[in-house]
């Protein structure tokens, strides 16, 4: 992957995709992403910032600029890759295709997929979402308090499909990337790396 230079791992060992606009990153994603972490012990995390997500609207925010915010979240595990393969593929990012990537970056290798708990709940809407089901892990995390009835019964429904979903322990933070881009809200819920790049280059600025 660009900029990083990474060696092979080995039959069965898991790589952890995690996928976003990251427009900003905040501590949400921080905290998801430690919690899924931990409930999937990964031997690598690939960080990959999306081109165009198929259900949002292109971001206004430059890629290279998502793409260094996301610098961020290399304290959190050493072994983990700010990928910028999304972006350079251009237009829609569909997960399938960067699926087929990581399986071809690391053959044998197990994928685990993190979803938020919205993405999960419509997760039947996606670009071939039974053979992601059938190639990944699911790995997801509640967003609010109360929605574990609903998010462990769309869960059902997917491995009843023959699809694998893994829970994190602890829920999330409840923090939208919309809200502190729209409102610029405080500042101190975004990791000081990604605030760094939003106060250098005006970012959210109304």
């Amino acid at each position: 992957m660009e900029g990083e230079k990474r060696g092979p791992l080995a039959e069965g060992e898991r790589v952890l995709l995690f996928g976003g606009t990251f427009d900003p990153p905040h501590n949400g994603h921080i905290h998801f992403l430690k919690s899924a972490i931990e409930a999937a012990k990964p031997a690598r995390v690939v960080v990959m910032p999306a081109c165009i997500p198929p259900h949002k609207a292109a971001s206004a925010t430059p890629a290279a600029l998502r793409l260094a915010m996301c610098e961020c979240f290399k304290p959190l595990f050493p072994a983990l890759e700010v990928s910028d393969w999304e972006i350079r593929q251009g237009g829609k990012s569909y997960t399938i295709d960067t699926v087929n990537m990581l399986e071809q970056t690391y053959p044998g290798a197990a994928v685990y997929l993190c979803v938020g708990s919205d993405m999960l709940t419509t997760f039947t809407e996606w670009r071939s979402w039974r053979e992601l089901l059938r190639r990944t892990v699911l790995v997801a995390q509640s967003r609010e308090e109360g929605d574990m009835p609903e998010l462990r019964a769309a869960a059902r429904a997917l491995e009843a499909e023959g699809g694998r979903v893994l829970f994190t322990q602890t829920p999330a933070l409840p923090l939208a990337s919309t809200e502190l881009r729209t409102h610029r809200r405080d500042l101190s819920l975004v990791p000081a790396a990604a605030r760094r790049v939003i106060e250098e280059n005006h970012l959210y600025e109304r």
